[in-house]
Parts: C-alpha cells; structure tokens; sequence
C-alpha cells in the first residue's frame, strides 16, 4: 500500500505554484526606455510572450510528474490488468483499449493543445476522491472499483492542470478507456445466463429451420448425433463487449453526427447477440454432418472470428444505409 500523503503535498504544491504569479515576473512586463521615456514595445511583446509560454510549460511538467505518480500508484493494479487480458479470452480487446485512446490524443493533439489552459481547483478533490476509491477498492478486494478509481483520476488530473474545456475536448480518449476494464464478477454473471439462454433458443430454431432434429433443454441442445452445451464461452459475451468496443472506436473516425454514432453503437448489441445465435447453428451443422470433434481448435476459433467480422459488417452495412437515407445533415464533425 503506498501512501497517499506524499502526493497530497506534491499536488498542494504544484496548485499554488501554477496559480501564484512572482511579482518580478509582473514588474518586468512593462519595461521603461529611459532615452526616449516611452515603454519599448518589442519588449512588451517577448514578456507577453513568456508569460503564456510558462504556465503551459508548468502544465506539461505538472502533467509529467503526475502520470509518473500515477504510474508507480498503480503499478500493481496495471500488472494484474494486463495479466487478465493475457488469460480471459472476454477481455482480450483491453489491449487494443489504451492503444486506441492514445492514437486518438496523439491524432488531435493540435486541437486540444491550441486550448486555453485554465486549472480548476475542483479537479483535486476529483484526485483525492479517485485515491479513496483506490483504497477502499484494494481494501475490499473489489479490483473494478479500484480500476475505475485510474480513469477517474486521469480526469482529476486534467481538470486541475488545464480545466474544464481541456478535459471537455479530450472525454471521448479517456472515457474510451473504460473498455478496458472487465465486468465485476456480479454484473458478468449476470448478463451471461440470459446470453446463453438467446443463444441456445436462437441456435436450436436455426437448426431446426434447417431440417436438423433438435430438442433444447436449457443450454443443452440435442442432436440426433451429438449434444451441444451452451456453456458461458458461448454466451456471446465475448464478441459483444469486443464488438461494441470496435463500433465506437469505428463510428468516432468515420461518422460525425452524435445520433448516428449512438444508433451503431446501440445496434451492436443485437446483432451481436445475432451473430452469435448463427455461429451455434454453424457449428450444429458441422456437428451433424462431421462429427462433434468439429467443436474445438481451429474450427471452432475460425467460427468465432468469422462471425464477428460478420457482426462488424453488417455494423458497416448500417452505416451505409444511414448515410444514404439520412446523410450530409451533419457534415461538421463533432467533438465532446
């Protein structure tokens, strides 16, 4: 456990040496020619000049420092992230999460950059909160909320270095980040029975459209040949927070209209769940036709990617249809 009183003072004493301007500094900005008894101009421009170059200097230094604090803080929590996106196959998008998010800050840092940066004292109390949640979250065993605590530090962060229209430009990087963080336990179990339960239903109909014999207990389905278990892999869960993930990265590059961003990201979920009740009929079919061996290794990895590109075309078919029938209302992109 680190403690937390090293970084209260170091935060204390970047707030008040950021807002406290030196009075030499104020007594030089205007500069008297003693020759001609005007104030030289040029002179005035340079102190200007200075004057704006230094507290966004002290920002990017302040910004430095933080994120290095930040980085020992979590080191831990960061290890045993990376290390669940390693073993479980449902989180393995989490590496392509942070990646994403810098390759967007990076793609817009003019923009942003070009802002104003006014510090808000709010954004600390935001940081302490954040570090309370890192605690009690450890404390309590509860990874996710000891997680969350890093996002919500980030946005702390931002809102005490630069402020409010800073933190307003760069929402959709950070709160992107919030993909990669996996379920808690209560909410993953959750959703999985009623996934697994739309999966059997929807494979068990599909076959049966196909003149395959099928009876459905559950999540067993029984074939003249074989049984299929529904088992939690095979909820869907899997391809739907992965799917989901890809669409909204996708839709924030290709469509600049909010409701159409929101409509991709909504349909998701259902073609998802879809997609998902397809690949159980594929592989009932290649079950009754080749044996239930069909159902593990390649095939079955080959099956899962296979319809996931589906799912992510039909999100693009979608898209199409939606910039057809209700295009060029909204040719401006937008920004948080």
């Amino acid at each position: 456990m680190y403690s937390i009183f090293p970084l209260v003072n170091y935060l204390v004493w970047l707030g008040v040496r950021g807002r406290v301007p030196s009075l030499s500094e104020e007594n030089t900005v205007w500069v008297q020619n003693v020759e001609n008894g005007s104030r030289t101009f040029g002179s005035l421009t340079r102190e200007k000049n200075r004057s704006t170059e230094k507290p966004q200097i002290g920002a990017w230094l302040g910004g430095l420092s933080l994120s290095t604090l930040v980085l020992i803080m979590y080191a831990p929590l960061l290890i045993s992230l990376a290390r669940q996106w390693w073993n479980d196959p449902n989180y393995g998008h989490g590496f392509f999460v942070p990646m994403f998010a810098g390759y967007v800050l990076w793609s817009e840092r003019d923009r942003w950059s070009a802002l104003p940066h006014r510090a808000n004292n709010f954004g600390f109390a935001i940081m302490l909160f954040a570090i309370g949640l890192r605690v009690l979250g450890m404390l309590g065993a509860e990874l996710y909320i000891a997680r969350l605590s890093l996002v919500i530090l980030i946005c702390g962060i931002v809102l005490f270095l630069a402020g409010g229209q800073a933190l307003r430009s760069i929402s959709f990087p950070i709160g992107y980040l919030l993909f990669m963080i996996p379920l808690p336990a209560i909410v993953y179990y959750q959703l999985t029975l009623p996934l697994q339960l739309w999966a059997s239903r929807l494979g068990a109909s599909g076959l049966v459209a196909l003149g395959i014999h099928t009876v459905r207990q559950g999540n067993l389905l029984f074939l003249p040949n074989c049984t299929l278990n529904v088992v939690e892999a095979c909820s869907g869960i899997r391809s739907l927070l992965s799917l989901l993930a890809a669409v909204v990265a996708y839709s924030y590059f290709a469509e600049p209209s909010t409701w159409k961003r929101s409509v991709l990201a909504v349909a998701s979920i259902p073609i998802a769940i879809a997609a998902n009740g397809l690949r159980l009929v594929a592989t009932g079919v290649l079950s009754y036709f080749f044996g239930p061996s069909v159902d593990s290794g390649v095939i079955h990895m080959v099956l899962g990617l296979g319809f996931f590109a589906l799912a992510f075309l039909s999100i693009l078919l979608i898209h199409k249809i939606l910039g057809r029938h209700l295009g060029h209302q909204n040719p401006t992109r937008v920004y948080p």
